[in-house]
């Protein structure tokens, strides 16, 4: 934060002899940094401690250029004033002009979040894991296994029904963690979005970085949490219908495995799931992943002699741990590449060489039928991702809107 351009210098369209009308804020401390941030418009970024302390000052009433000559004072160096103001308006952390301070409203769902965050609740998650476990030892053919997909002979009908099925599951692992976030006060947003060829569904919790670490765990956790639930009740509940239900209980399992695919994807860490948010908090990295790709790249370049990537342009914290995260994200690839060659390739084979053969007339005029709705299925999957894929790019390279103060 320390410069040594003079304090004097202007920041366009504000009046740096007036105090700054500026939104309700927040500060998290952490070492030798502050998160800083407001509720009102979910934006938050970190800065140095001595940044903080003029941040602080602002908010006090203080206006631009006395806040400068105090620190000046007290540090006996300038600042660049008009910068930090600069910075403030783009994080939009200024109120419009003659706008007055908004109240923040307040969260809903925050008591349901507590209930189904409370202590008895998590016991009782717990319990029902155990309880799921135990049966899968006692009764074998409850363990999730490939074959568990194919539990009807229509392709189209396990395609459909384990969509229609795992969206509510999907719905679930959002709303998990959106209703972890809200018992803390958070707000949370839900967008569509894809990781490699598959449509996920996101939710964004902006506010977490805004609380002290120790609390952002469970938000981050509360996914998986809902999908080991998931399966443990899928499990028990195709434990209890085995018998009398044999349909039922099928299905239940495909749903389950398909669960347990999803979970297991959480190991993917190059995607940034939620194993890698949980790391990246617990080791206080501000983007661990953009610093991890650049030392892997690095590794490359020197097997072709070009110049390396320069990793100054990242965070101390996340040089540090990139080190060795970028060999973690090597073994992500790795399992990616068991997963598909253990799950993907052989429900591909199964998939293609009985469509193969029904196409060619070994099969009755509803298995051919099936078999092309199955194709056009697939291909609709594909269609969307690329779309979406195409509106992000063009999302990325449109220039960002003027702001105002």
């Amino acid at each position: 934060m320390h410069s040594p351009v003079d304090s004097n210098s202007d920041a366009p369209g504000l009046d740096l002899d007036r105090p700054l009308p500026l939104r309700r804020l927040v500060y998290l401390e952490e070492a030798d940094e502050v998160t800083i941030g407001s509720p009102e418009t979910d934006t938050y970024a970190v800065f140095p401690a001595d940044g903080a302390e003029l941040v602080r000052m602002l908010a006090d009433g203080l206006t631009p250029h006395e806040a400068a000559e105090r620190y000046r004072t007290a540090h006996g160096e300038s600042v660049d004033i008009a910068d930090l103001v600069e910075v403030l308006a783009d994080l939009d952390l200024l109120r419009p002009a003659d706008t007055p301070t908004a109240e923040t409203a307040p969260v809903r769902w925050q008591r349901l979040g507590g209930l189904v965050f409370g202590r008895p609740a998590l016991v009782g998650y717990a319990l029902l894991t155990v309880l799921a476990a135990v049966e899968m030892v006692r009764v074998p053919a409850l363990v999730p296994r490939t074959d568990n997909l194919f539990f009807t002979t229509s392709y189209t009908l396990v395609v459909l029904l384990l969509f229609f099925g795992q969206a509510p599951l999907l719905a679930l692992h959002e709303a998990f963690h959106a209703l972890a976030g809200r018992r803390l006060g958070l707000r949370s947003r839900l967008s569509v979005g894809h990781r490699l060829v598959y449509l996920v569904l996101e939710t964004s919790l902006d506010g977490l970085v805004s609380v002290p670490r120790r609390k952002r765990y469970l938000p981050v956790l509360a996914g998986m949490l809902a999908d080991v639930l998931a399966i443990a009740v899928l499990t028990l509940v195709a434990d209890v219908t085995r018998g009398g239900a044999a349909t039922v209980a099928r299905l239940c399992l495909a749903i389950a495995y398909a669960t347990v695919l999803r979970l297991a994807w959480q190991g993917f860490f190059y995607l940034r799931t939620d194993l890698y948010v949980l790391l990246s908090t617990a080791l206080g990295c501000v983007n661990l992943h953009a610093a991890a790709v650049d030392v892997l790249r690095n590794t490359g370049r020197r097997f072709t002699g070009r110049p390396p990537v320069d990793l100054e342009v990242h965070h101390p914290v996340d040089r540090r741990v990139a080190r060795w995260y970028s060999w973690l994200m090597v073994v992500g690839y790795a399992f990616t590449l068991t997963m598909f060659a253990g799950v993907v390739v052989p429900t591909a084979y199964r998939l293609l060489h009985d469509v193969w053969l029904r196409m060619t007339g070994q099969g009755s005029t509803a298995a051919r039928l099936d078999s092309i709705v199955l194709l056009l299925l697939s291909l609709a999957q594909t269609a969307a991702v690329v779309v979406l894929a195409v509106r992000e790019r063009r999302a990325a390279r449109r220039p960002a809107p003027a702001r105002t103060a």
